[in-house]
């Protein structure tokens, strides 16, 4: 039975997962715009997604943070891997699953944050609009879950009657001479798209450590502020008005330590979706780590790195760890994967019609008359 065509995405659930991710893309997008429009100088965006208390114009507020561009740009990214047809089905779904799920953990918490405060002035139902479009991007998320589930099951019910040729027929045409399988037979390459072990095993170690240290701090600050304060920062404050679009600050660090730790044993097990999981969560902690660093050094901490205290030059340090960490995984995540060895696992070629064709090892030599059609 087959074990990778049944999990093939047909090219009508490709094209609906590129419409999703394209929609994910323009909702965000049209957020930026809105905040270039309100900003008195377009860098004052640029700064304020690094941490810099910059107003817009008054009786308004910021409505995106980092994560704004970073999910215009991975969806983006996604829509252009699944509508390539070189792309691996198993990778390509991948891919659309991380989307989802990282487009979840991270807008869940506006429909409560946002659901009971208001801005003053004219911008007064910014946040009704804030809220509305969180829940569509919530609901294009689980449209992305929905596409791949039904593809999938679409596929196994129509796999159930597709089998491969036999296995006997397989070795008689392994022993015919002068022709040889183009794998080795009864090799086992696995779905197409896996990540190679040595690439698999740096990207598990790196987003294993990096998001074990970005907990790591989460209880440092439960047990140091306490569960009733610390509780206002993971579930929200609805009088605190910061970036609207932004989850609340221990509920962001959550979710990337889960979605790193997520994508590291799935690294580990060399799973055909780790490569775009591992993408997804190291491009998420490079820049968190990054964000904290520039805003470290826009307020001259690394001038007087001597006379901070203990914790703060730990954070740091932690920090620069996360950023090259994230980098470093990313690198690692994004070589190539396991090419498709299922495409034809039956291809034969033949050996000695050419004369630069190299014979295979302990392969007979061709017979000195060669017979017809060889």
């Amino acid at each position: 039975m087959s074990t990778v065509r049944d999990r093939d995405l047909t090219r009508g659930a490709r094209r609906a997962g590129v419409l999703v991710c394209l929609l994910l893309a323009l909702l965000s997008a049209g957020w930026i715009v809105r905040d270039l429009a309100v900003a008195r100088h377009s860098a004052d965006v640029w700064w304020t997604w690094l941490g810099d208390a910059r107003r817009p114009r008054e009786s308004t507020a910021w409505a995106t943070s980092t994560l704004d561009p970073l999910l215009v740009l991975g969806a983006l990214a996604t829509a252009v891997a699944v509508r390539r047809s070189t792309v691996s089905s198993p990778v390509a779904a991948g891919a659309l699953l991380s989307l989802a799920l990282a487009t979840a953990l991270l807008r869940t918490p506006l429909t409560w944050t946002l659901g009971a405060g208001r801005l003053p002035g004219p911008d007064g139902g910014l946040t009704a609009q804030a809220r509305a479009s969180a829940l569509v991007q919530l609901a294009l998320a689980v449209a992305l879950l929905v596409v791949v589930a039904a593809d999938r099951r679409r596929g196994g019910r129509a796999g159930r009657h597709t089998r491969r040729p036999a296995r006997g027929l397989a070795a008689v045409a392994s022993s015919a001479y002068g022709v040889v399988h183009t794998a080795p037979h009864g090799a086992d390459a696995g779905p197409p798209g896996r990540p190679y072990k040595g690439a698999a095993t740096v990207a598990a170690v790196l987003l294993g450590a990096a998001g074990a240290a970005v907990a790591g701090w989460e209880v440092h600050w439960w047990v140091r502020i306490g569960g009733d304060v610390y509780r206002k920062g993971l579930l929200g404050d609805a009088s605190v008005f910061g970036a609207l679009l932004a989850p609340p600050v221990h509920w962001h660090a959550l979710a990337l330590a889960l979605l790193a730790l997520g994508a590291a044993a799935a690294a580990l097990r060399q799973a055909s979706w780790a490569r775009p999981a591992a993408l997804t969560a190291a491009a998420l902690l490079a820049v968190h780590g990054a964000t904290a660093l520039a805003f470290a050094g826009r307020t001259g901490q690394f001038g007087r790195l001597a006379v901070l205290p203990g914790v703060a030059r730990l954070e740091l340090a932690t920090a620069a760890f996360v950023t090259a960490a994230g980098l470093t995984a990313l690198i690692a995540a994004a070589r190539p994967g396991a090419p498709d060895a299922t495409e034809d696992p039956d291809a034969v070629r033949a050996y000695g019609s050419a004369p630069d064709a190299a014979r295979p090892p302990h392969a007979p030599p061709p017979p000195s008359t060669l017979p017809p059609g060889w």
